[in-house]
């Protein structure tokens, strides 16, 4: 059975529901507690667990990080709110130098049991300190799992693989689709890091995605069915780690792919994503592999300025017409 639910109501149930089952799952963050959280995936948890187990915090991301890695290391099973994924800059330290290695570090004697989300990605209007994707920074380091949920149900799924884990886990969140629906599996159902999702067969090009850019390739995929091409969208779910298998396995199958992300384009995941295809599939290819990107400037303020500067689904549109040597 599956119930309807926001991608909202997803991460909320689903924090309440382990909060209950493990008194070790504790919040931390910038107004989660009596503002009940600038998207209120919060709302209610100061009553429901106090305020020992939904800390406010100062605004010092690098200090509530730091204490939060701490708490993991000591047993506690910490989920640090960053009111956005751009505020995390600060806590860098923290995240790359102290909870991505301190595994390592201690040859295995010591876990990191934290879970950091939040907001990643363009806003509406919130200009270029407040509208970065920072998904390849982070996946850029051992240490860390980095997971990008676009639908309702990889949110639940993957947050519950997320809470019961003993490494970190950066969690990042697209702020436009907290309202979006879908359908969730009732019961407890993790879904494991790693294992990208098919969310449409075809069989003349493979869309690869993750986040709220799979939407965007769904319809851009419907929208090619109408000129007679089949699209395959893939949804990553995570990119550390980055399920290659089916990546290769489906353009072995389609012969042409197109990675689309929000970030900008140099160094971005995107790239890394069409390495990993050119070396396990190059020989099968019949084009080069295209990304579709967000433009190389910082997010303007301006509305039609910031429309401009973001992918949309007549950009995969056209570059999947370029593998097929159709523009």
């Amino acid at each position: 059975m599956a119930q309807v639910l926001t991608f909202r109501d997803a991460l909320r149930a689903t924090l309440m529901e382990e909060m209950d089952r493990n008194p070790a799952v504790v919040l931390l963050g910038e107004d989660i507690g009596v503002y009940q959280g600038t998207f209120r995936i919060t709302a209610d948890f100061l009553t429901r667990f106090g305020p020992k187990r939904v800390i406010d915090t100062p605004i010092s991301e690098l200090g509530f990080v730091g204490a939060a890695v701490g708490m993991a290391m000591l047993g506690l099973r910490p989920v640090v709110e960053v009111m956005t994924w751009n505020f995390s800059l600060l806590a860098a330290d923290q995240i790359l130098n102290n909870a991505a290695k301190l595994r390592y570090f201690s040859g295995g004697q010591v876990n990191v049991p934290l879970v950091i989300r939040g907001p990643n990605g363009a806003g509406v209007q919130l200009s270029a300190q407040h509208s970065q994707s920072l998904e390849a920074l982070y996946a850029h380091f051992p240490g860390l799992w980095v997971v990008a949920p676009a639908t309702p149900a990889d949110a639940r799924g993957l947050l519950l693989t997320a809470l019961r884990g003993k490494d970190p886990v950066v969690f990042l969140e697209n702020a436009a689709l907290y309202g979006a629906k879908g359908e969730v599996p009732d019961g407890d159902a993790p879904i494991p890091f790693g294992q990208a999702e098919i969310m449409r067969r075809g069989h003349d090009v493979t869309i690869i995605s993750y986040s709220r850019m799979v939407h965007l390739a769904l319809t851009a995929a419907e929208q090619l069915a109408q000129t007679g091409i089949e699209a395959e969208v893939i949804n990553l779910r995570t990119l550390r780690p980055l399920d290659r298998e089916t990546l290769i396995r489906s353009v072995r199958r389609t012969h042409r792919a197109v990675v689309v992300q929000e970030q900008w384009r140099p160094f971005g995941a995107a790239a890394e994503i069409a390495a990993v295809i050119y070396e396990g599939a190059f020989d099968l290819l019949d084009a080069p592999v295209e990304r579709v990107t967000g433009a190389d400037v910082p997010m303007p303020y301006a509305r039609n300025l910031e429309l401009l500067a973001l992918p949309h689904e007549r950009d995969i549109v056209a570059a999947v017409q370029r593998t097929l040597y159709r523009q």
